[in-house]
């Protein structure tokens, strides 16, 4: 069995911001129970039961989602860690700045595309997660990898990275060049199966559904996936940018050209919305859009949410 952690279903910031003072944020610094605070997206997924897990994005928060999910706490009496690996979908702040967090000299490997190792390779504070405790293993698109702990011993789970439409991460935007510098290997989804063949995908950034994608996700068991906005200008409306939804490399929820729509004739048994943004409605489980999306079949994600294949 393939058992699946949402440890934050939060877009970047979390929920509530730390900055945002909106009706939403406010509901859910009151404690409002019917407005549960979400940290920073990240997923964690074990093939053996729980004995060793590999992280899918590592997230700023993601000392305190280890702390708050007692399946990811060391061994009793020394130290080590059941995570064995992690694999990112892009080098977004929100799923990169966690490889910091296990710097105290944990061996588990890094996995991700030639396009994101290179990004950490650039950048010299990813140093400090040694390589040679924390091997970095490329991705290649459209291959199955076997994901290896950092010793090279299999963690029993497959994952096969594709090209999804989204954009380079804000902080590496190049305003100089076509669509900023984006190239495909920027933003990947990931179908993750264990040896028995059942399986998942998750893609906790896309900005489109274009046919080819539609196809690889029709009939599957669960998708967990991009759930940032409800709609294309929320933002704008907010008064908090000048950036829609799809500029930011993020699919709406709502409307024609929306998630729930291209999704309705999919035939996709279970879907799981994560990465939703601190303006979305849905977060709060008294909106008409949030009765909107569940009427719709889809499940608002929830760190803590446990699933299993």
């Amino acid at each position: 069995m393939m058992r699946i952690l949402v440890l934050g279903a939060g877009a970047g910031g979390g929920y509530p911001q730390w900055n945002c003072g909106c009706r939403l944020c406010r509901r859910a610094r009151g404690g409002d129970e019917a407005a549960p605070a979400r940290t920073q997206s990240s997923l964690a997924v074990s093939a053996d039961g729980g004995k060793s897990w590999v992280l899918l994005n590592a997230s700023p928060d993601l000392a305190a989602q280890i702390k708050a999910n007692c399946a990811l706490h060391p061994p009793e009496g020394r130290r080590g860690s059941p995570i064995a690996a992690a694999v990112l979908t892009n080098a977004d702040v929100d799923h990169v700045a966690g490889l910091l967090t296990l710097r105290e000299g944990h061996r588990f490997a890094i996995h991700a595309t030639g396009r994101v190792l290179g990004v950490l390779k650039a950048n010299a504070i990813f140093n400090v997660v040694n390589p040679a405790l924390a091997p970095r293993v490329p991705l290649s698109l459209g291959t199955e990898t076997a994901i290896q702990d950092g010793d090279g011993r299999p963690t029993g789970l497959y994952v096969t990275a594709f090209a999804v439409p989204g954009k380079i991460a804000l902080w590496l935007e190049d305003p100089s060049l076509p669509d900023f510098g984006s190239v495909p290997e920027d933003t990947v989804g990931l179908h993750v199966r264990n040896g028995t063949g059942k399986g998942f995908f998750y893609i906790p950034g896309c900005a489109s559904l274009p046919p080819e994608l539609a196809r690889r996700l029709s009939g599957a068991d669960l998708v967990v996936f991009d759930g940032t906005t409800w709609t294309d200008d929320e933002m704008i409306r907010a008064g908090f940018s000048d950036k829609t939804a799809s500029r930011m490399g993020h699919m709406a929820m709502s409307g024609a050209l929306g998630t729930m729509a291209a999704f309705a004739p999919l035939g996709v048994k279970r879907r799981v919305f994560v990465h939703i943004n601190n303006t979305n409605p849905v977060l709060v489980a008294d909106t008409p859009e949030r009765r909107q999306a569940e009427a719709e079949g889809w499940e608002i994600g929830f760190d803590g949410m446990e699933m299993s294949l």
